[in-house]
């Protein structure tokens, strides 16, 4: 839905010309912040900030529902969390005016390392300064603000998208301008775990050879750390599912046979083939060693097939369905991901605390003051947590459910991990639901005035339907398809 916005300028289609991932949401608008004081001390001039709505506001300028992405999401919510949005659903355009920003430091529009500075003339690279999820609320506000928001219904969000949720309850507890809260598979703090992770993930861009120290933009040749961001991209996905469900799909299954050319019988087909798709089959016991010691490298010089080495039946199987996924997510990522902007959103990641600035841990030093601030919190919550979640577990949701007064707390029993959230969908719709349904009943009471249907919302909406494979999450209609 297209909003005339009063304070700042539109540059959705300067912003779409300089970033080439900015254009890939649909419908997005991109206005220009003039200025904004960060919690590092720095000072963000004429900055971009995406956000994406649906549905329209009340009378009262209070039916917003204020969904926050991941990590790696956008503000496309109907590209990741499809399934939650339209009539009867969690996300309900036809009640509620919904709306989803793009978090700094993202590639998808908003600013990040991507942007150029125009102070310089240049992409930001590694010079963009750190961003905080605090920075986000009071940022989000700015843009909240020039919509005509005067109170938000609920703020919901999962994983990353979780602790801004929590953040926007501590920010504006006991001020009545957010109602209630859904979080979904996160924590109150960035625990140890959730840092080492990150770290690890950071260390594999850092030790591509084409990073240059975040200027490998300058490089001319157009050459990114791919490599290093596919394996931060892999690593990060071990995170993001369980043992067991990587077990139960994959165990010690063997690729597809059909995706690899036969072999060549004679010394023409070979030429061929190798001039036609670049595989070369080794011709030596040492070039079969190097190839089978190499396979997966993407600095391999000699091109293969992924099973080309396998080709040797005297020789143990190598190469598994799991390396393929694990692959095919690595390359799937690099198209739509900055090496960049996953170091800036990470560091924002660890700097997460919701007592930090709330509490003065100085006065009781060894107390963890984390419990106690929980408790000061008054808007109604939903916790929803993941038993088989290995990254914010289980345990992390049951601090929150345990210590938040009026609040809620739901587990989800499956076996995907972490990224459940993004799964299962009928469960958390289920949830959602009867939490809104029942905190803010005005908005389901037909006679309450609080709002009128809006039954033809989706002919406001430039949306595009990904068949179920979503662009900017983890759902995919067919996950063989690798």
């Amino acid at each position: 839905m297209t909003i005339l916005n009063p304070i700042f300028k539109d540059i959705t289609e300067e912003q779409k010309k300089l970033n080439s991932f900015a254009a890939m949401v649909p419908g997005q608008t991109i206005v220009e912040i003039p200025s904004y004081d960060l919690e590092c001390g720095e000072t963000l001039k004429n900055f971009p900030v995406a956000y994406k709505t649906w549905g329209r506001l009340n009378e009262d300028r209070d039916n917003v529902l204020l969904i926050c992405h991941a990590l790696t999401g956008s503000s496309d919510v109907q590209d990741w969390w499809g399934p939650l949005l339209g009539n009867g659903k969690t996300f309900d355009p036809s009640r509620f005016f919904i709306v989803c920003i793009n978090f700094l430091g993202s590639p998808y529009g908003s600013c990040s390392p991507l942007t150029v500075d125009k102070s310089t003339g240049k992409p930001h690279g590694p010079l963009f300064p750190l961003i905080t999820v605090k920075d986000e609320i009071g940022i989000q506000r700015l843009i909240l603000d020039s919509l005509g928001v005067k109170g938000i219904s609920c703020v919901i969000g999962g994983s990353m998208g979780g602790m801004l949720t929590l953040e926007y309850s501590a920010t504006y507890n006991n001020t009545g301008y957010v109602k209630t809260i859904i979080a979904l598979a996160t924590s109150a703090r960035a625990s140890a775990w959730c840092i080492s992770w990150n770290e690890t993930q950071r260390q594999c861009i850092f030790s591509d050879p084409f990073y240059d120290d975040g200027y490998y933009y300058e490089n001319g040749s157009g050459v990114k750390p791919d490599s290093g961001l596919s394996a931060a991209r892999m690593a990060a996905l071990l995170t993001y599912r369980s043992r067991n469900s990587f077990e139960t799909r994959f165990g010690r299954k063997l690729p597809a046979t059909q995706l690899t050319p036969s072999k060549p019988t004679t010394k023409e087909e070979e030429i061929k083939q190798e001039r036609e798709t670049g595989i070369r089959y080794p011709k030596t016991t040492d070039e079969e060693n190097w190839l089978i010691h190499n396979e997966g490298s993407r600095s391999t010089s000699l091109k293969n097939s992924n099973s080309a080495s396998s080709n040797s039946s005297h020789k143990p199987q190598t190469y598994f369905t799991a390396q393929s996924y694990l692959r095919y997510q690595g390359n799937k990522f690099i198209k739509r991901f900055d090496a960049n902007c996953y170091i800036s959103i990470t560091r924002k990641l660890d700097t997460h605390d919701i007592t930090r600035g709330n509490v003065d841990a100085s006065a009781k030093p060894n107390e963890d003051p984390l419990p106690a601030f929980l408790q000061t919190l008054t808007a109604p919550h939903l916790i929803i947590g993941i038993e088989s979640d290995g990254l914010f577990t289980y345990g992390e949701q049951q601090i929150l459910g345990e210590n938040i007064p009026n609040s809620v707390l739901k587990k989800l029993d499956s076996p995907e991990g972490h990224d459940a959230f993004l799964l299962e969908f009928e469960e958390i719709n289920g949830y959602c639901l009867e939490f809104l349904q029942q905190k803010l009943p005005e908005f389901y009471d037909d006679n309450s005035g609080k709002y009128e249907l809006f039954e033809n919302w989706a002919e406001f909406v430039d949306s595009v339907d990904n068949g179920g494979n979503s662009v900017f999450g983890e759902a995919e209609k067919n996950i063989t398809n690798w």
